[in-house]
């Protein structure tokens, strides 16, 4: 048996919770919740629902975190925007979450992070934006407990410019610095799932549901497809939850076609600079005709995005084109003084956010509330929201799957529970010269294991030490070490070469060779973890390329349809184990 207190997503233990999921059609194996879903929110509810004593398993039809739940801004925010439209309930729930983010349940991933907002006219700019800010910081402390940032600060021009030398002098008159949060979200998403595996629950990602099991009306479980080797096996549950975002009419239409949620894909795109090409210790937030900009300080680089815009082509790859890539510089170099060209750009990314549709025509109208629902017995559907917001998503969700079984159930304890990684990070954070000087690593590395892992870095290290070449960088990313591919592959569930370079480490999106020179040597550390042969091997890499230039390509295209086609050209997350 796989030991479940190190929360480890080996191959073994994949192997193990498929085994244990089809044992659930056996008599008396069933489980109490299956969760169809592994991103955020998905993530959340096995969490949520493993923790209040439930016999719990979560599939996932790619891998974890492969959808919207890796492609966001990376921010963990109460949405100033949603101030303006008078949302305050949102708002306030969304900050609260953010202090127990950074404070409790992950302070190894989610740090604060400051932003200027620029003010252009006199007068009556700086007190409306001002007591904006000043409620958005009052709201966060309506929880009862500190916010977990600092508060704002009002600058004056010269101020400004001190914080951030890059802006143009005739850009602003003034700003008011305030402070979010970031994280990077698909690691994020990977712990959460460590951490329910850690309290009992039954995890696999490459696992695709493609019928639900029913009895009469009821939903009892779901058929599901093992995508590695094509095996199918059923999976008995006293409820489902269905949380699969902007795949979530899909998976209802499975079941019934009567009182569906709606959900409306909305597509956002965001570039990756070097953190040379503006001159900052600030994050910007901007106004555009139709929302906010963000420029995000990210490590070594920044982040700017995002579009918003409409989004009914293949959801498991939409695409960035030309025109998305070019409306985001001409936006941005609005108010820098040296203007970023498409030569600048390091990375490119594009994700889709589920919104629930509504009446507007516009997506950035829609409401990023969710909703849960019960459309079918046996079946709850939670879909909208925001990344920040999983934690509540997912507790009324199970909420809802277990109103109706028998014993009682006890209430959420999420708001009590860090993440694996969180406990004792501050302190392991704080002795990080000694660690380097035990290891024989660099502190520089250290602090990178620590801001990455949290005192599970240890377990890094100890690759390291017992092979030093784990300890060599990666060919063309070089914040990156061997070993982490080693303990992605047999701690975090990475099935793919795409899996490491894109979703464990950040290297596609922050190489610019987009990881073309790591991907061989990614598949070298992998493969005697996964059993893979030379042939595999080199297939894997092949596929990891050959996804690198169809996005490329399609980043060279003027529109989605076109730039769509492009992409699809190449299906980097099939899957074939003969080879």
């Amino acid at each position: 048996m796989i030991r479940r207190e190190e929360g480890r997503l080996s191959p073994q233990f994949r192997v193990e919770s498929i085994r244990a999921l089809a044992e659930s059609s056996q008599p008396g194996q069933e489980l109490d919740v299956l969760i169809i879903g592994g991103g955020v929110v998905g993530a959340g509810a096995a969490l949520d629902a493993v923790t209040r004593g439930l016999k719990v398993g979560i599939v996932e039809m790619a891998d974890w975190a492969s959808g919207t739940s890796s492609r966001s801004s990376k921010l963990v925010h109460g949405g100033l925007r949603y101030l303006e439209m008078l949302d305050f309930a949102l708002v306030t729930e969304a900050l609260q979450e953010r202090g127990l983010l950074i404070q409790r349940i992950a302070p190894h991933l989610v740090r604060p992070v400051p932003f200027l907002y620029p003010l252009t006219k006199r007068l009556l700019e700086r007190p409306y934006v001002g007591a904006g800010i000043m409620l958005y910081d009052t709201l966060g402390l309506t929880s009862g407990s500190s916010r977990g940032v600092p508060g704002h600060r009002h600058l004056s021009r010269r101020g400004t410019l001190r914080a951030a030398p890059s802006l143009r002098d005739d850009a602003f008159i003034g700003s008011i610095r305030y402070y979010d949060a970031q994280v990077d979200d698909a690691r994020f998403v990977v712990d959460l799932v460590r951490t329910a595996v850690s309290y009992g629950a039954w995890a696999a990602n490459s696992v695709r549901v493609v019928d639900f099991l029913r009895e009469g009306e009821r939903v009892v479980g779901a058929k599901a497809k093992d995508m590695t080797d094509g095996a199918e096996f059923d999976i008995r549950a006293k409820q489902v939850i269905n949380a699969t975002g902007v795949w979530t009419d899909e998976t209802q239409a499975m079941v019934t076609d009567r009182g569906q949620l709606k959900v409306r894909a909305s597509k956002g795109i965001h570039l990756v600079v070097p953190r040379d090409r503006i001159q900052s210790t600030v994050g910007l937030i901007l106004r555009t005709e139709k929302s906010v900009l963000f420029v995000i300080p990210w490590g070594r680089h920044w982040i700017i995005g995002t579009t918003d815009t409409d989004w009914d082509l293949d959801k498991a790859h939409p695409a960035a084109s030309a025109a998305d890539i070019d409306y985001l510089l001409e936006h941005v170099n609005k108010v820098l003084k040296r203007p970023l060209t498409r030569e600048d750009v390091e990375g490119v990314y594009a994700g889709l956010r589920p919104l629930l549709a509504g009446e507007n025509d516009s997506t950035a109208k829609l409401s990023r509330e969710h909703v849960v629902a019960h459309p079918v017995p046996g079946l709850v559907v939670v879909a909208g929201g925001k990344y920040t917001t999983y934690r509540v998503m997912a507790k009324d969700a199970v909420d809802e799957a277990t109103r109706t079984l028998d014993e009682r159930v006890p209430a959420s304890c999420t708001e009590t529970i860090p993440l694996l990684g969180a406990v004792g990070y501050r302190a392991a954070w704080n002795r990080r010269s000694r660690t380097a000087e035990e290891s024989g690593v660099h502190v520089a590395r250290v602090e990178h294991l620590l801001k990455r892992y949290g005192s599970t870095a240890p377990a890094v290290l100890d690759l390291i030490e017992a092979d030093r070449s784990l300890g060599e960088p990666l060919p063309g990313a070089d914040d990156y070490l061997r070993a982490e591919v080693v303990y992605a592959t047999g701690q975090e569930g990475a099935l793919t070469v795409a899996d490491v370079l894109t979703r464990r480490t950040r290297i596609s999106i922050e190489a610019w060779d987009r990881g073309v020179a790591a991907a061989p040597v990614v598949a070298e550390l992998m493969a005697p973890l996964l059993g893979w042969s030379k042939a595999r091997q080199a297939q894997e890499t092949r596929r990891y390329l050959d996804r690198v230039e169809a996005e490329r390509q399609s980043q060279e295209q003027p529109d989605d349809a076109s730039a769509d086609a492009v992409r699809l050209a190449v299906k980097d997350d099939k899957k074939d184990a003969k080879t």
